[in-house]
C-alpha cells in the first residue's frame, strides 16, 4: 500500500504541509509506505486543451501528452499510487492555483467524455482532500465554500472509482506574527489563542483521516 500526499500551498512548514505530514504518519501507523510531494517545487502549467488525451486511437489517449516538469508526478501517481490525499490552502473561495492546474490536468486525462462520465484511471483507490483555511466555520455557508467542497469530492469520485474524505481546518493561523499585518477579522490574540487550540484535534484528525485511507 502507497499513500502519496500532495501539498498544493506554497509554504512547506504550515498549516496545510503540517496537516498532509499528520495524515502519512497516520497511513504509515497502517503499514503504508508514503511519500509527500509539494507542487511548487515543480515548473507546470494547467491544461493546454489540446485534447490528445481524448483523440481516437491517438498514441496519448488517456494520459496528458503534455511533457514538462509535473509529468513524472503523474506517472508516480499511475502506476505506484493506493490512496492519494489533497492538501490545500482555500484562497479566494477554492483550491490554490498550483493545485487546481495540477488536478484539472491529473483528472482530464482520465476523464471519458460520456454520461454517466468513466474514468479510464486503472484502478479504484482511496483519496481525500485536506482544505485550510483563514474562514471561520460560522462564516463557511455565507461564503459559498460547500459549493466548491462538493464539486471537488464529485470529481474524485468519479476520476478514482470510491467516495473521498473531506476534512476541514477553519479559522486557522495565518501569520507568525499578527501585529505586522493589517487585519481586521475578529480580536488577533484570540485568533491565534483559538488555533493554537484547535490545529492539533486538527493534526489529530488528519492522522486519523490517513490511518483511514491506508487501510485496504
Amino acid at each position: 500500500m502507497k499513500v502519496i500526499a500532495i501539498n498544493g500551498s506554497p509554504r512547506k512548514k504550515w498549516n496545510t504541509a503540517t496537516m498532509l505530514e499528520h495524515a502519512l504518519e497516520g497511513a504509515a501507523s497502517q503499514g503504508a509506505t508514503t511519500e509527500l510531494i509539494h507542487l511548487y517545487e515543480y515548473d507546470y502549467k494547467g491544461c493546454h486543451s489540446c485534447f490528445a488525451c481524448k483523440l481516437k486511437d491517438g498514441k496519448s489517449y488517456g494520459r496528458c501528452a503534455v511533457r514538462d516538469g509535473i509529468t513524472p508526478v503523474f506517472e508516480k501517481i499511475h502506476n505506484e499510487a493506493d490512496a492519494l490525499i489533497f492538501g490545500t490552502p482555500f484562497y479566494f473561495g477554492t483550491m490554490a492555483g498550483m493545485m487546481r492546474s495540477f488536478t484539472e490536468r491529473l483528472f482530464f486525462q482520465y476523464l471519458v467524455y460520456a454520461w454517466p462520465a468513466r474514468t479510464l484511471f486503472p484502478r479504484k483507490i482511496k483519496s481525500g482532500f485536506i482544505y485550510t483555511m483563514n474562514v471561520g466555520t460560522e462564516q463557511f455557508d455565507e461564503v459559498k465554500y460547500p459549493v466548491h467542497l462538493e464539486t471537488n469530492a464529485f470529481a474524485l469520485s468519479m476520476i478514482f472509482g470510491q467516495q473521498p474524505e473531506t476534512l476541514l481546518a477553519c479559522a486557522t493561523k495565518q501569520f507568525d506574527d499578527y501585529s505586522k499585518y493589517v487585519f481586521s477579522m475578529g480580536d488577533p490574540v484570540e485568533r491565534v489563542k483559538k488555533a493554537d487550540q484547535t490545529f492539533p484535534e486538527d493534526c489529530q484528525k488528519a492522522y486519523d483521516f490517513g490511518a483511514r485511507l491506508a487501510v485496504k
